[in-house]
């Protein structure tokens, strides 16, 4: 048995599909003269099939998505006809009598730094086009066969060592029945990507894709945190039951999913669902969720090789507000870098991604890009009730820069008399210190808040939310933490603009408690969290709530609040202990 941390809850059972995605490396071995002929055959072979491969993703693309995108690819091919590359390889060859994949990692290797280090920005834009291919013939080379989780035929338990946001939006409508990883925490986009697509998941268990082999069979308790390789019949009998009971308690809340969110003595909150994709909305209507509060729009750039454009932008939107009708979609602006990267934006990769060029950040520097996004979402406003949100305010300067953008891209859509809605709401994400600590000032110039839990906890804490090694630090419920969050609601409520919250804390019912208290007025999560938040909220006095938070504040440490709160969730709500733990 292998202990990690929950990510995702549920039972999954299932065969083992080792998926890994690190950086190959090739080993440096001695050849000896004579087999110099059959070197140079082996990387003969790995270009043909490297081609192929090439040309099979390009008819592919060309089908689904049409010949202007299949034409990038082009350059691939041109990499791989490159002669000069060739013949360096195979001289190298005969001179260092090194195996062919040492020596072809090695020339590679030159190139791209040689294309990266370019004043031209055509040849450095190259160097992308050149690792791509390198790394495809390296495969090749090594005899690793590649794998993509768009292309499962049966359904699996995926095991890797890390999942991409590409990976994980791959897994969309896929047969993966649940994922392990070595590395992540909690509120990890694999983990919040897993929750969403309501598939049970554990992370952060270090030595799974060494202890774990291809088709060995899995048990995956994404509620407990357990993972079990080749268990004995008892054991699975006892987990399939387990996953019985797991599936009856989450039929049960679907029973509150038409409910207001009211609570005992009538103070209405809204409980809303966060999204990646748009045909999630079917998972927001089906759990009973009030409006979309974080509409996760980097996801729209994932697994393409270009950007989406205007147009496929606004109807990716308009989709999501016109199935909604007149209920709030909060769409947050293009929030890339951190763990996010789109190679097509061209955003490198920094030694501090979290604290770099990430977020709102990126947009203001790069307007094209971001009018583009803000002219679509403007245009799709008159189909629903849209908001917009920026991420990663860090003060007052960049909100109004952004507001400025914003109104660049109105007056670009009224000198062209497209329709937008004039009045659309405009919000900051609270997930920096310094806006926590400035937002009497924020607050005088959005419509709403909505707090960023997920990194405001990690920017308070300095702890990286994605390191399961100091996963045990990362806690939302750290009185710093407590008093950043009372601070951001008081300051929004005095300046008469609601506050919600669309962090994973917003999802966990002992802190919906504490939040509750505080007086936030929406909650966001994933969609089928949303029965269980209504169910708490539905079941307890606001006076109550308001006390359980008093006490919260007083306490000393993380530890002591979460037991404190746990204790006096298990009082006035017994049925939820009792139903799910038996």
């Amino acid at each position: 048995m292998m202990k990690g941390i929950p990510a995702s809850p549920g039972i999954a059972i299932g065969k083992a599909f080792l998926f890994d995605t690190r950086q190959l490396t090739a080993v440096e071995r001695d050849i000896k003269q004579e087999t110099i002929p059959s070197e140079i055959a082996r990387f003969e072979e790995a270009l043909i099939k490297t081609r192929s491969e090439i040309l099979a993703i390009q008819k592919k693309i060309s089908r689904e998505m049409g010949s202007q995108h299949a034409e990038i690819f082009n350059a691939h091919l041109l990499v791989l006809e490159d002669r000069m590359l060739i013949e360096e390889v195979i001289e190298s060859l005969k001179k260092d009598r090194k195996c062919v994949e040492y020596i072809f990692s090695k020339v590679i290797g030159k190139y791209i730094k040689v294309f990266s280090k370019m004043n031209d920005e055509y040849l450095k834009e190259r160097t992308s086009d050149i690792e791509d291919v390198g790394k495809r013939i390296l495969k090749n080379l090594i005899g690793v066969q590649e794998k993509t989780l768009s292309d499962l035929k049966e359904q699996v338990i995926v095991v890797a060592y890390d999942l991409s946001p590409s990976d994980t939006a791959n897994m969309h409508k896929k047969n993966v029945r649940g994922f392990v990883t070595d590395i992540g925490g909690r509120t990890s986009h694999t983990a919040i990507m897993a929750k969403s697509l309501e598939i049970p998941a554990v992370v952060g268990l270090e030595k799974a894709t060494t202890r774990i082999k291809s088709d060995d069979f899995l048990i995956v308790d994404g509620t407990d945190g357990v993972v079990i390789i080749n268990p004995d019949k008892i054991v699975v009998k006892k987990y399939e039951l387990k996953q019985q009971k797991f599936v009856r308690f989450e039929k049960t809340l679907l029973d509150f999913k038409d409910k207001p969110a009211v609570t005992i003595d009538g103070r209405k909150v809204e409980v809303s669902a966060n999204i990646e994709l748009p045909d999630e909305v079917s998972s927001v209507i089906a759990h009973g969720a009030e409006g979309i509060g974080l509409y996760r729009t980097e996801f729209l750039y994932m697994n393409r090789n270009d950007s989406p454009g205007e147009d496929e932008q606004f109807e990716a939107y308009k989709k999501v507000a016109a199935r909604l009708s007149k209920a709030s979609v909060i769409i947050r602006t293009l929030d890339l870098g951190g763990d996010k990267f789109l190679s097509q934006l061209k955003v490198p990769h920094e030694m501090n991604p979290f604290l770099g060029w990430r977020a709102i950040r990126y947009c203001l520097a790069k307007p094209e890009v971001f009018k583009v996004q803000l002219r679509a979402i403007l245009r799709a406003s008159v189909s629903g009730n849209i908001k917009i949100m920026f991420p990663m305010i860090s003060g007052l300067g960049e909100l109004r820069q952004a507001i400025g953008v914003l109104e660049e891209a109105k007056e670009e859509l009224r000198h062209k008399k497209i329709n937008f809605n004039e009045d659309i709401e405009v919000g900051a994400m609270i997930e920096i210190p310094s806006a926590a600590l400035t937002c009497d000032l924020l607050a005088k110039e959005v419509d709403f808040f909505s707090i960023g839990s997920n990194d405001l906890i990690q920017y308070s804490l300095a702890v990286d939310r994605a390191n399961e090694k100091i996963a045990y630090l990362y806690k939302p419920t750290h009185p710093a933490v407590l008093r950043l969050i009372k601070s951001i609601i008081d300051a929004g409520h005095k300046e008469n603009i609601w506050v919600g919250m669309c962090g994973e804390m917003a999802a966990e019912p002992g802190f919906v408690l504490i939040l509750l208290g505080l007086g936030l007025d929406e909650f966001s999560m994933s969609p089928v969290v949303v029965p269980e938040v209504k169910y708490v909220i539905s079941n307890v006095s606001f006076e109550d709530a308001r006390k359980v938070a008093e006490e919260a504040l007083k306490l000393s440490t993380g530890e002591e609040v979460e037991t404190f709160t746990n204790k006096r969730l298990d009082e006035l709500i017994p049925w939820l202990k009792k139903t799910k733990k038996k």
